[in-house]
């Protein structure tokens, strides 16, 4: 008998029907002498709906009550996954993350996971129980409900697996795996057998919404088995591996394009030692993660810093800029929605020169503008227009030639 973590987003258990349809998988698995934990999202579109009723009653909802309420969106579906289960002739009981044991830190809306006790899954599953667990959410050392961030019941079912010692954890989604780019903008991308734990890291930080990033810093660093699938067929998914375990490297494995970001530039600030420090360091206070960053040339004793932050943050970070600029002595910041992040990934990079250049090439012959740029060994990132995004990835997609084996 095995463990067999699994994970259905909320495309997955949309309606009634299809959470039935999960029912009837979840039931197929225990059947086959598995001992089974379900991790489950919000009915798609729930989370979103919860978020503008909030905005209904106010512009800046508390993040602890935001929690609160977006938490409920994934109690409704583990009740009624545990309801389809049982009329299937299964046992089974549904947890929210507090009953599971699931401890965060104190970070409202993008909580981290501390630890988690195994003991109450354990028993539920000696009792011949499936076990149905709210994903996307914890609670804190305060009892107050936390939420891992959009996404994060990917993490949860990752790390249910680890504590769990699962031999499988699967993550059901919409889409059948890993794609060399999103099908919906280049038609003939190819499904990856397997991808790295690195690559798919990476991709999954750049935009690919296939899977949260930190389940796949979780996979990686407690070595649970992963498979992204889909919950409408039974082809056969993308497997996360190590990176001794690809047999091909090719220089570009994944192209992929990020159109929720914002670009913020602090203009005219003095050149001098610790600036930099003191911009940075209030803005770390404030939780705000930044992605790319750029110093320009000084010139007059003045420069310009930009860097780049997730749109869903200018408004918690606007406030911040308006002290950060006297504060800094800046004469302004100001700041662009209108851009994508574009990057391709690949662990072959290490060893195959010229990425750049054919990546940079390509773009200009399509009339297409780069600024900033970012690079690691598997990497390179650069923004351009929003508009020209798409674009830039069938460009690319064509180049590298990622729909060939």
């Amino acid at each position: 008998m095995g463990v067999i973590v699994q994970k259905y987003g909320g495309t997955s258990v949309g309606d009634s029907g299809r959470i039935k349809n999960v029912a009837r998988r979840v039931v197929e698995t225990k059947r086959k002498g598995n001992q089974v934990v379900v991790v489950v999202s919000a009915m798609g579109g729930t989370t979103d709906k919860l978020l503008e009723m909030a905005k209904q009653i106010t512009d800046t909802p508390s993040e602890r009550e935001s929690d609160m309420l977006v938490s409920t969106g994934e109690q409704i579906s583990v009740a009624l996954l545990a309801m389809a289960i049982h009329d299937l002739g299964e046992d089974a009981i549904s947890l929210t993350g507090a009953q599971v044991g699931i401890m965060t830190d104190d970070i409202h809306t993008r909580a981290r996971i501390l630890e988690i006790s195994p003991t109450k899954m354990q028993e539920e599953l000696n009792k011949d129980k499936i076990v149905v667990v709210a994903g996307f959410q914890g609670i804190n050392i305060k009892n107050d409900i936390t939420t891992l961030g959009r996404g994060g019941s990917d993490t949860t079912a990752v790390a249910l697996a680890a504590v769990l010692k699962a031999d499988m954890c699967d993550i059901f989604t919409d889409v059948d795996g890993v794609y060399t780019a999103d099908p919906r903008i280049v038609p003939n991308a190819r499904k990856l057998r397997e991808i790295s734990h690195e690559e798919m890291l990476e991709l999954a930080s750049l935009g690919a919404k296939v899977l949260h990033s930190r389940s796949v810093e979780f996979a990686n660093k407690y070595d649970v088995p992963l498979c992204v699938r889909s919950s409408f067929n039974n082809s056969e998914g993308t497997y996360i591996v190590k990176e001794k375990d690809i047999v091909e490297e090719p220089a570009v494995r994944g192209i992929t394009t990020d159109v929720n970001e914002a670009k913020i530039t602090v203009k005219h600030v003095p050149d001098q030692p610790g600036i930099a420090a003191k911009v940075f360091t209030k803005v770390a206070e404030y939780n705000i993660n930044i992605d790319m960053i750029i110093q320009n040339f000084s010139e007059d004793g003045y420069t310009d810093i930009s860097f780049t932050v997730a749109r869903g943050d200018i408004p918690r970070i606007t406030p911040l800029l308006d002290t950060l600029v006297s504060g800094a002595g800046a004469r302004e910041y100001t700041i662009d929605k209108s851009i994508a992040k574009l990057s391709v990934v690949g662990i072959g990079m290490r060893s195959h020169s010229g990425v750049a250049a054919k990546m940079f090439g390509a773009l200009a012959k399509a009339g297409i503008n780069i600024s900033t740029i970012s690079t690691s060994e598997i990497k390179i990132s650069c923004i351009i227009p929003e508009k020209d995004a798409k674009k830039a990835v069938q460009v690319l997609h064509s180049e590298f030639e990622l729909d060939k084996e």
